[in-house]
Parts: structure tokens; C-alpha cells; sequence
């Protein structure tokens, strides 16, 4: 008997992300004996992840379980997780909209959806919101492409534009686009009130001004890495919403049990500032500056859901987004936002409806690309399970 158990598994690029890509039918169907098999794959937890194929970042420590959808309005099933570096587990309760800019191209490429050129349009079921992704993935010779002239700040060079809308994106975890009734709620914490904007738009992201937490909001990651208290006072006002919204029934609980969700992000006016590529991102290039959190660590990027709940609370009066904005950000649809790696533009369409707050649309671009097919070895003694038996599905496309 082998001391190890083998899974086919895709290695894709989503935008600033990388992720092991699935199929079901490759994985247990057990949820605790699936979720032992990807933290052995990626060698979880361990912050160097030196065992498995994770990247030591919460970036790369992302996975996606892809197959065909028998929903009528989808042409796939797409299920998210971030696998923590540091604790034996993996969050399902929110998405990754890097990795679903990965998820049309996947698609095509397997064959769970026929290629039309110059454009598929794929229909995805997130099954960690319950919404619908649709993507429009430039396709040639029946292939994804690959090859084009956008570019995303994040990712090196250039490649095909992928077009993402996020369907009924409101209300994507909690059910409701404010989750607590309110545009800004002001908090008491261990470290002082804070007042904050939570909006689920996407994802549910906690919106705190960066001179409410004493800084210029253009902070690289190595700057906020170098405080170790404002990562704390950050965590502890996620955590406060993590309570909230009914995910711990504890505060401290959160970074163990949750995570991912909610996230946190600090924002301010738009301003000059030095990418942490060295070059200067002008004022005049974009409507506000913003720093996300991820994993407890600053993203080195922003998260794709986080920018579509941006540009939502961008257009919701009175939030701590829209208040930092100038007369006509406020105004126009498209929301530009500046993050340490450099910018990246929203478009939203935000409505006032009978007395509600209605999101028609959230869309953006990305780029992705297959980098690898293969199989991912686990040791048996990590999983620890007898009904485990696999092999490979079936070659790589050609």
C-alpha cells in the first residue's frame, strides 16, 4: 500500500491570485475528510506551507472546486475556500473574485461549457454566496485566450481582458446590503470608538477611515506589518463585526473560526502615492486610496470582492467610502481605486428604489492563465482515511 494518496488538480493564476483547481468528483465527498486532503496539499498550517503547494501568502493559499452546474441559470458550480497558513482550516463563507475571474477560462478549457469565439459567456453559481458570476471570456481557435494588450496592476505584463458582473452581488453572505440597518455605525473597542461603514456587497467589508487609526491611508503592507498594533485594533473591529453578523459568539474567537469573513479595509481621499513597485500613483488617476486586510496580513493588491463592495459603498450617501469622495466620484458609476500595487477601476450602478438601495451592476476586469495540470501527493497519515482511493481523470488540454 502507498504511503500516498494522489489528486489531479489545476494550478491557475486569477488576477493577483493563485489557486489549486478541483473537480468534485476528484476529492472526497466527506466535507472533513475533503478539507484534510487540500490542507495536505497545501501543507496547512505552517506559515512557510513547506510541506505542501502553498505559497506562504494568503494569496496562494486559495483553492477552487469547479463542475458542471445543474442549476438552469448556470453553466457551473464554482465553490471558493482560503486555506489558512496557520490554523487546520479552510473557510468556505465567502468568495474570491480573483480566483472567480479563473473560473470562466477553467470552464472552457475542460469542456464543461462549448467554445464560441470571440467571446464565451460563462454562467457561474457561486455556491459560497448562493449569486451568479457571469463572465465573458475572450475565446480563439476554440482555446481561452491568453495573449492580450490589458494589464493589471499586481501582475506583470499583459493579457486577455476577462469581464466579470457580479449578478445581485448585495447581500452575498448576510442577506442584506447593510447588514446592520445602518450606513455608519460607530463602535467601542479595546482601543476606542471607531466609526465604520458594513456593507455586503460581494463580500461583507468593515470600511474604517485611515485618519480615524492615525494614517495617511497610502501605507505599503511592510509599513502596516511594522505596527503590530494597528493589525491588532483592525482584527479586533473584523472580529466585532464577525459577532454581528452571527459568525463567532465571541470576539476573539474570529481569527481562528473566521477568518476570512468579514474583511476590513481602510480608506482615504484620493492622493499621491508611491506603488510598492516605486512607481507614483497622481492624485488625479484615481477617487480614493484604499488597504484591505487579508488573512489578518495587509493585501499586497485588493481583493476583487472587496473592490466591488468599494464601489457599492461608494455610491451608498452617507458611508465612510462616499464621504471621502470628491462631487463627481460621487456621481459617475465608475470608482477608481488606489492600492499598493496600483489601481483598479469598478464600474457600479446603485439606485434608490421605494426608500431602498438597489446594486443593478458590479463589473470589473482581470486577467488569468492555466499555469499547471498534474496530480498533488498527500501523505496517507494526514488524512488518515482507508475509503480514499484516486487517479488521474484524464490528460491535460491540448
Amino acid at each position: 500500500m502507498s504511503d500516498l494518496f494522489r489528486f489531479p488538480v489545476t494550478i491557475y493564476r486569477g488576477g493577483t491570485s493563485k489557486a489549486l483547481v478541483f473537480r468534485p468528483e476528484d476529492l472526497p465527498e466527506d466535507a472533513d475528510e475533503r478539507d484534510k486532503v487540500i490542507l495536505a496539499a497545501y501543507g496547512s498550517p505552517d506559515p512557510r506551507q513547506i510541506d505542501g503547494m502553498g505559497g506562504a501568502d494568503s494569496l496562494t493559499s486559495k483553492m477552487a472546486i469547479i463542475g458542471k452546474s445543474r442549476r438552469p441559470d448556470a453553466d457551473v458550480d464554482y465553490t471558493f475556500g482560503q486555506v489558512s497558513l496557520f490554523n487546520a482550516t479552510v473557510d468556505y463563507s465567502g468568495n474570491c473574485g480573483n480566483i472567480s475571474s479563473a473560473v470562466g477560462p477553467y470552464a472552457v478549457d475542460e469542456g464543461l461549457i462549448p467554445a464560441v469565439e470571440p467571446v464565451t459567456t460563462v454562467r457561474i453559481f457561486n455556491t459560497n454566496t448562493n449569486k451568479i458570476i457571469v463572465a465573458e471570456v475572450p475565446v480563439e481557435q476554440g482555446k481561452p485566450k491568453v495573449d492580450g494588450d490589458f494589464a493589471i496592476d499586481g501582475v506583470p505584463g499583459t493579457g486577455a481582458r476577462i469581464v466579470l458582473n457580479f449578478l445581485d452581488s448585495a447581500g452575498s453572505v448576510t442577506g442584506r446590503l447593510l447588514p446592520t440597518g445602518n450606513v455608519q455605525d460607530v463602535i467601542e473597542t479595546s482601543r476606542g470608538k471607531f466609526t465604520v461603514s458594513f456593507v455586503d456587497s460581494a463580500n461583507p467589508v468593515v470600511f474604517v477611515g485611515a485618519e480615524e487609526l492615525g494614517l495617511q491611508g497610502t501605507e505599503l503592507p511592510d509599513a502596516v506589518n511594522a505596527y503590530p498594533d494597528l493589525s491588532e485594533t483592525l482584527e479586533e473591529i473584523r472580529a466585532i463585526f464577525a459577532v454581528k453578523i452571527g459568525r463567532v459568539d465571541d470576539w476573539k474567537k474570529a481569527q481562528a473560526v473566521s477568518p476570512a469573513i468579514p474583511k476590513i479595509c481602510f480608506v482615504a481621499k484620493a492622493q499621491t502615492y508611491c506603488a510598492s513597485d516605486g512607481r507614483m500613483i497622481q492624485e488625479d488617476e484615481i477617487d480614493l486610496v484604499g488597504r484591505m486586510m487579508s488573512m489578518q496580513k495587509p493585501h499586497k493588491a485588493y481583493a476583487v470582492t472587496g473592490a466591488v463592495c468599494t464601489g457599492t459603498a461608494a455610491k451608498i450617501p452617507g458611508s465612510v467610502v462616499y464621504n471621502l469622495l470628491s462631487a463627481q466620484a460621487q456621481e459617475g458609476n465608475r470608482i477608481r481605486i488606489g492600492h499598493p500595487s496600483g489601481k483598479l477601476e469598478v464600474e457600479v450602478d446603485v439606485a434608490q428604489e421605494e426608500g431602498r438601495i438597489i446594486l443593478h451592476k458590479a463589473a470589473l476586469a482581470r486577467t488569468a492563465r492555466r499555469l499547471m495540470d498534474g496530480q498533488v501527493y498527500v501523505s496517507r497519515a494526514k488524512v488518515a482515511s482507508t475509503k480514499l482511493e484516486t487517479a488521474p481523470r484524464k490528460k491535460s488540454p491540448e
